[in-house]
C-alpha cells in the first residue's frame, strides 16, 4: 500500500472528518493524489539541518518548509497528516552538477530530447537526487544549434511536477584541449581564436540567451589567455568551470581571478599534481586567491583514487561537489551498446569489486560512469572516512552553493526553502523523494505509519 493509500483509507482519517472545508480538501488532494497543499508533520525522525544531524520532526505545507513555532502559537494548529519515519534521516535532495544522461537516454545525441530529459528526471528520484545539470558534451555547432533551442523551449515550459528539477544546462566543451579530451570527439573540439565571438558561433546564440538556460561552462583556461572569455561568461552569470586541459597553475589562478570557481571532476582530464607546478589541483589550496572554489568529484571508485579523494577532501572539504558524470547506462542492466555523445561506450564489470566501469568500445579510456549519486555518497565516506554530514554536505550543501541557490532553492531544509528532499537510512539507501512538498517517489518497503489529524 503507498503513502497515499495509508492516508486516505485510515480508519482514523475517516472517524475524524467532522468539517466541511477539510472534507472538500482531502477530496481534492486524494483526486489529484497530491499532498503538498496539507500540512505534513514528519515525527520520529532525524534532521540534516545546518550542517548537523538532529532529532526534530520536519513540517511542511503548499512545496514550502514551515517553521513549527509560527504554527503552533500564532496559527495554533496541528498538522493535517503526521509521518512517523521510525528513526529515517531526512536529508535535503541531492543534486548533480554533471550527469550526461541515463536510462539509455543521453543528452547530447537524444532524437527526442523532451522525452529524454522528462525520464531521466523521474528516473534520479530513486536515488535521491531533486535537481540536477544535464550535460551536454562536445559536439559539433549544427547539433548545438539544433539542441540548445530545443532545451531552451523544454525548460522554459517545464512544470514543477513529480521530477528532479533541471537547473540549466551543463556545457562540457568543446573548448577543451585536445591532448585531454577523455571521451570527447577530437574532431568537434574548438579553439577560442576570436575569443567570445567563436564561443557564440559555435554554440549559435549570444551569452545573453545562453545564460538563461545554461547554468555551467567547462573549458580549458589555457585557451583563453586573456580570459577575457571568462570574464565575460561569469559576468553574465554562468558558472565558468576548469577541465580537460593542461593548464599550469598560474593560467588557472587567473582564470579562477577572472571569475572560475569549477574545476571539472578533479584528477580526470588534466595534468598530475607535481612538486613544482601542482597544475588545476593546486588550487584547491592555495590561499593567495580571494574567490572560494568548488571541485567536482565522481567518487564511483573507478574514476579517482580513494587516496586520492582523501587528499582532496582534507585540503579543502568545504569545496568537495560529488558528482556521478553518468552516462546513458547509468540504471541499467549490462548486455547493450551505450553511447556517450556519438561515442560508443562498453560496459565492463569487476568480477573481484562488482564495479561497472564505462570505457570508450576498443579502448581503456573511461568515459563516464554508470554511478548514482547515493553510491557516490556512500564510496566518499568509504574514501575518506568522513561522517555522513560531511558527505551529504558534498551532495547537497556545496552544489547548491556552487549554483547560487542555497539556501532557499536547493542544499537545505531550513524554513522558508523549498521541500524538495530525501529519505534515507543510515547507509544512504533512499526510502523516497519528495519535490515541492509532494510525495514523487517511494521503494516498495516503505510503510511508515500514518496518523491524520485533520483539525480545524
Amino acid at each position: 500500500m503507498n503513502l497515499f493509500d495509508q492516508v486516505f483509507n485510515s480508519d482514523e482519517l475517516q472517524s475524524s472528518i467532522n468539517d466541511t472545508t477539510h472534507i472538500l480538501k482531502l477530496h481534492s488532494a486524494h483526486s489529484n493524489k497530491d499532498l503538498s497543499n496539507l500540512l505534513i508533520q514528519f515525527t520520529n525522525c532525524r534532521l540534516f539541518y545546518d550542517s548537523k544531524i538532529i532529532k526534530d520532526d520536519l513540517w511542511i505545507r503548499n512545496g514550502l518548509i514551515e517553521n513549527p513555532r509560527k504554527i503552533f502559537f500564532e496559527e495554533k494548529r496541528q498538522a493535517d497528516v503526521q509521518i512517523d519515519l521510525n528513526g529515517l534521516l531526512i536529508s535535503p535532495g541531492f543534486i548533480d552538477v554533471q550527469i550526461n544522461g541515463g536510462f539509455g537516454r543521453d543528452f547530447t545525441i537524444d532524437a527526442n530530447i523532451d522525452e529524454c530529459l522528462n525520464e531521466v528526471s523521474k528516473g534520479l528520484l530513486k536515488y535521491g537526487v531533486t535537481a540536477f545539470c544535464p550535460t551536454v558534451i562536445s559536439s559539433d555547432s549544427s547539433n548545438y544549434k539544433n539542441l540548445l533551442p530545443k532545451i531552451r523551449d523544454y525548460l522554459n515550459k517545464q512544470k514543477s511536477c513529480k521530477s528532479s528539477k533541471i537547473l540549466g544546462l551543463h556545457l562540457e566543451g568543446p573548448f577543451i584541449n585536445k591532448e585531454k579530451l577523455g571521451a570527447h570527439d577530437i574532431n568537434v573540439l574548438k579553439t577560442l581564436e576570436n575569443g567570445l565571438k567563436t564561443l557564440e558561433d559555435i554554440y549559435g546564440m549570444n551569452v545573453n540567451e545562453l545564460r538563461k538556460f545554461v547554468s555551467i561552462l567547462t573549458l580549458a583556461p589555457e585557451l583563453d589567455p586573456s580570459n577575457e572569455v571568462v570574464k565575460k561568461l561569469t559576468d553574465s552569470g554562468i558558472v565558468v568551470s576548469l577541465g580537460h586541459s593542461k593548464a599550469n597553475l598560474k593560467q588557472g589562478e587567473n582564470a579562477v581571478l577572472s571569475g572560475a570557481t569549477f574545476i571539472t571532476h578533479l584528477f580526470n582530464a588534466m595534468l598530475p599534481f607535481h612538486h613544482r607546478d601542482p597544475h588545476l589541483i593546486g588550487l584547491l589550496s592555495n590561499f593567495n586567491l580571494e574567490s572560494h572554489i568548488f571541485y567536482g568529484v565522481i567518487s564511483d571508485g573507478i574514476h579517482t583514487h580513494p587516496s586520492a579523494i582523501n587528499i582532496a577532501y582534507k585540503s579543502h572539504p568545504n569545496g568537495l561537489v560529488l558528482v556521478t558524470d553518468a552516462m546513458s547506462a547509468m540504471g541499467l542492466e549490462d548486455g547493450r551498446v551505450h553511447h556517450i555523445g556519438n561515442q560508443a561506450v562498453q560496459i565492463v564489470k569487476d568480477l573481484t569489486t562488482k564495479k561497472r566501469s564505462a570505457y570508450l568500445q576498443g579502448t581503456t579510456t573511461l568515459c563516464g560512469s554508470v554511478a548514482t549519486m547515493d553510491d557516490c555518497v556512500r564510496n566518499l565516506i568509504s574514501s575518506t572516512e568522513c561522517s555522513l554530514v560531511e558527505a551529504l554536505r558534498c551532495a547537497t550543501e556545496h552544489p547548491a552553493k556552487l549554483l547560487g541557490i542555497y539556501p532557499l532553492n536547493g542544499g537545505s531544509l531550513n524554513y522558508g526553502a523549498k521541500a524538495n528532499f530525501t529519505i534515507i537510512d543510515d547507509n544512504i539507501n533512499v526510502k523516497a523523494t519528495f519535490i515541492n512538498g509532494d510525495l514523487a517517489w517511494s521503494c516498495s518497503d516503505w510503510s511508515p505509519l500514518i496518523k491524520c489529524k485533520f483539525i480545524p
